[in-house]
């Protein structure tokens, strides 16, 4: 792991959809680790439909020595599921959580019930730590009607991340109410936020400084998706609503072939994270879309990964990005 005055790298996945998916993805968690992350993070599907994928991905990343990130979303869930989910993460090892509100399930919009018990981020925030609290203080066998587990150490302390967004909330009206949401989850008790995607650094240090202005004293790590060809940056403008970068556009449309494409869009990351890493954030946390490449090759780049500067061709994955998520 990196030294605390050195930026942080960090990851973020999905678990594989298919065996065959399933191969390709534990052998990029190996080229991954070889980044020495603070951590990685796995997505975690509308109502835990991923869930035992999740949790394989999460324990395979222990016993490659990386701390894995258990994402956690209030999509159609109760106090007792969610418990029991949590709960579970914790035997396992996972001691850090992504809390997020979640995006509707597909088919369904903001104006539908889709949340559960839990009606925000902030609201997954202090359930995580109550469980945490419960498993310093006895085992579950203690309980009546619960299973044996195991009691979490005294003084193990989780990390809960959540989601901030230096372009606004899909359904913020204002830079306030974003601050204020920021603000709300830090007093529940998150003590990392990590950004949506953005495509120009100053929205990012802007945004920082205006939390920092506010109140907000937690990291606030910068998302990095190296964007691969103009198929997928129209995509991903699509699903979470941010503006289409028109420089980016017009570079991937000139490079022609695919290799060009790829080329640009990872030089795209890597200049984007050094004037971040100049304008003071604390690290870098990269989208991969299950493929370690391009991820590697910016941060080989910036000297904070092993192996020499350079991309190859990049094989392209499916789009699996949230839409904006509190």
């Amino acid at each position: 792991m990196s030294s605390p005055s050195a930026p942080t790298v960090s990851f973020e996945l999905y678990p594989p959809r298919s065996e065959k998916a399933e191969a390709g993805l534990y052998e990029t968690l190996e080229h991954l680790a070889t980044a020495r992350p603070e951590f990685i993070s796995v997505t975690y599907g509308a109502n835990g439909s991923t869930r035992g994928r999740s949790l394989a991905v999460l324990c395979r990343l222990r016993e490659l020595g990386v701390e894995p990130m258990a994402h956690l979303t209030c999509v159609g869930t109760t106090y007792a599921q969610e418990s029991l989910v949590i709960r579970e993460f914790l035997d396992a090892g996972v001691t850090k959580f992504l809390a997020l509100r979640g995006d509707p399930p597909e088919g369904s919009t903001e104006n539908d019930t889709f949340l559960g018990d839990l009606g925000s981020a902030g609201e997954l925030v202090q359930l995580v730590h109550r469980v945490q609290a419960e498993k310093e203080q006895f085992t579950q066998a203690d309980v009546p009607g619960f299973p044996r587990a195991k009691r979490l150490k005294s003084g193990a302390k989780v990390t809960i991340a959540v989601a901030a967004f230096p372009n606004g909330h899909p359904r913020s009206r204002s830079v306030q109410q974003d601050l204020d949401t920021l603000l709300a989850k830090e007093a529940a008790g998150a003590n990392l936020a990590i950004t949506q995607l953005f495509f120009h650094a100053d929205e990012y240090l802007r945004f920082v400084e205006l939390a920092r202005a506010a109140g907000v004293g937690m990291r606030i790590l910068p998302g990095i998706m190296p964007v691969l060809s103009e198929a997928r940056l129209t995509k991903i403008v699509e699903l979470t609503g941010e503006r289409m970068p028109g420089e980016l556009l017009g570079q991937l449309q000139a490079a022609g072939s695919t290799e060009a494409q790829q080329r640009v869009g990872i030089e795209h990351a890597r200049a984007l994270s050094e004037q971040l890493l100049e304008g003071g954030a604390p690290g870098l946390h990269l989208y991969t879309f299950n493929q370690h490449h391009a991820v590697l090759a910016v941060l080989r780049s910036l000297g904070l990964a092993p192996g020499a500067p350079g991309a190859g061709i990049i094989p392209e994955s499916p789009i699996s990005v949230s839409k904006g998520i509190a």
